[in-house]
């Protein structure tokens, strides 16, 4: 069964401690210090999937607040089982789409973005709902503070290649540009893997990364 399909799951969703609420979600923006308890910097994963990645992070980063955001509900599950599993004070899930993202953030609340093997939208007609295209980074570039950086990672090339060309339009520049972010040692030193990541990585797929800001 496909995880996105998965019988129940909203209902599961709607009564975890674990998830911010959809009848409350537009009423966030400018409160996640007061929905965390705390004052330190949010951080967010755009398209978690089934959450290894913003759970290490939120695990190994006490001094963040994390929050994984999530389109499909039977994914977002996955997630919701790993804080079963092993609570983090300062890890939150949202189930929402992408596009929304502004309507939930005030602007320049945001400290770091994380967007990780996202759906490449391979149809021309389709572009703009690509996570890293410039119509997202113009919704990007609303909730993140001035500083702060965007990371993506992906295996698909021409996802990548689509994603550094949509930069300069967009007014935005990159940091970082690796074409083999595992042949990259430095690079390496604090990378956290998705599960996609360890999967195509160890079929010997190559892994692109870049790292930007405005």
């Amino acid at each position: 069964m496909r995880l996105r399909n998965i019988t129940g799951s909203r209902e599961v969703i709607a009564q975890s401690p674990f998830v911010v609420g959809e009848d409350i979600l537009f009423q966030c923006p400018g409160t996640w210090k007061e929905i965390f308890g705390n004052d330190r910097p949010v951080r967010i994963e755009i398209g978690m999937g089934k959450g290894r990645f913003i759970h290490t992070l939120a695990k190994e980063h006490p001094e963040y607040n994390y929050i994984g955001i999530e389109k499909y509900s039977s994914v977002l599950l996955r997630a919701i089982q790993k804080m079963e599993a092993e609570e983090l004070p300062n890890l939150k899930f949202i189930r929402m789409d992408a596009e929304d993202i502004v309507k939930v953030f005030a602007p320049g609340e945001v400290d770091r973005i994380y967007l990780n093997f996202s759906d490449p939208w391979p149809k021309d007609r389709h572009a703009k709902r690509r996570l890293p295209s410039r119509e997202f980074l113009a919704r990007y570039d609303v909730i993140l503070k001035k500083d702060g950086i965007l990371e993506f990672k992906t295996d698909n090339r021409a996802l990548f290649d689509f994603a550094v060309e949509e930069l300069e339009p967009a007014g935005w520049r990159a940091q970082v540009i690796t074409y083999d972010l595992h042949g990259d040692e430095k690079l390496m030193a604090d990378n956290v893997m998705t599960e996609y990541e360890e999967k195509f990585s160890s079929l010997g797929n190559p892994i692109y990364k870049y790292v930007i800001c405005r």
